[in-house]
């Protein structure tokens, strides 16, 4: 069923030729500054991993994964979903060194997401990754990063701004961060909704990074679900800008401090999730023989969406759509890719 929302008066700033034009724009300067900003290499990324190797992410847990038999292996495959895990084992395995990082273009397919202006079941995102030491895993360091890559993203903005005068009219995002913790959000709005305390804050407090999200919340629920094999439940969060188009608070970024041994034990066993402690990487995780990290994915279609004020991410990627969205969109003049 379709979910896109067209708002009113809503025109492109761009035309097809220069929205092409400004996609490409966009990821290559994006890409430059993140990681002169991170210190990051680019790397080549799997489109898919073997199923038994536990390196496939599961993101809320529930996801359905697009898996496929390889015949000549006898060994199943999995479309990947993100690379959180599978970037940590590849610091390892490339050797770097800390404070040194990697990122990759990933592709993903998420064929269970709700299609609607922002979600899609095609993902492209720049999936970052890099070693720390065991006294960089607290929340200043996070921070650090955090602004860092924000910093990115507005000067970014400002270049797309110079470049294509037709986006002049919309306003700049603000490189100021304001930093508040999911507990701290409930408290806050207790009589709304997780995604209604999100457009709240964000409204009235521009670029947010929401901390800690993952574990339970004295509402006796998480914020939002996160799979409890990368992420370390208290050291991450979410980058959010305000989508004037949209009039919403906009996710770009889902990234943290990863795991250690002891978060990870702890956050398998509250996740009722204790079979992963045979995988692979697990196992080598438990075992400490992989690097501490900090890492994330940064939306591609995202950001060029939130750049470009599209209305619809159809507009800055190539997907599939439902035929009531194409037809609301093809009504509306909002080109589909």
């Amino acid at each position: 069923m379709s979910q896109v929302f067209i708002p009113e008066g809503y025109v492109p700033a761009l035309n097809l030729y220069d929205t092409q034009r400004a996609i490409g724009t966009i990821k290559r300067l994006f890409a430059d500054t993140l990681c002169a900003s991170l210190d990051l290499h680019r790397v080549s990324a799997p489109l898919f991993l073997e199923s038994s190797t536990g390196l496939n992410d599961d993101l809320s847990g529930v996801e359905r994964k697009v898996a496929f038999g390889i015949r000549d292996t006898g060994t199943e495959a999995e479309v990947v979903q993100s690379l959180a895990k599978w970037k940590r084992q590849a610091l390892k395995e490339y050797d770097f060194r800390v404070g040194k990082g990697l990122y990759t273009d990933m592709n993903a397919i998420r064929r269970d997401e709700e299609l609607d202006n922002l979600h899609s079941i095609y993902v492209d995102q720049w999936d970052w990754e890099k070693v720390i030491r065991l006294e960089d895993r607290n929340v200043d360091y996070l921070k650090r990063v955090v602004n860092s890559i924000v910093t990115a993203v507005c000067a970014t903005e400002m270049s797309m701004h110079a470049l294509f005068p037709q986006l002049a009219k919309m306003p700049l995002h603000t490189s100021e961060v304001t930093f508040i913790t999911s507990q701290e959000l409930l408290d806050l709005y207790p009589d709304l909704s997780a995604k209604e305390r999100e457009n709240a804050f964000v409204k009235e407090h521009g670029t947010t990074f929401l901390m800690q999200i993952g574990g339970d919340l004295t509402n006796g629920e998480p914020h939002d679900n996160r799979a409890p094999d990368y992420d370390d439940w208290t050291l991450n969060g979410d980058i959010l800008f305000w989508n004037d188009t949209l009039q919403c608070s906009y996710e770009l970024s889902s990234m943290g401090i990863r795991v250690s041994p002891e978060s990870l034990d702890r956050q398998l066993t509250l996740a009722n999730c204790n079979e992963r402690r045979d995988l692979p990487f697990h196992k080598a995780l438990l075992n400490g023989e992989l690097p501490y990290t900090i890492g994330g994915g940064i939306g591609q279609s995202r950001l060029c969406m939130l750049l470009l004020g599209s209305a619809h991410i159809g507009e800055v990627q190539a997907s599939v759509w439902d035929a009531e969205t194409r037809k609301k969109c093809a009504e509306a003049g909002i080109p589909l890719l």
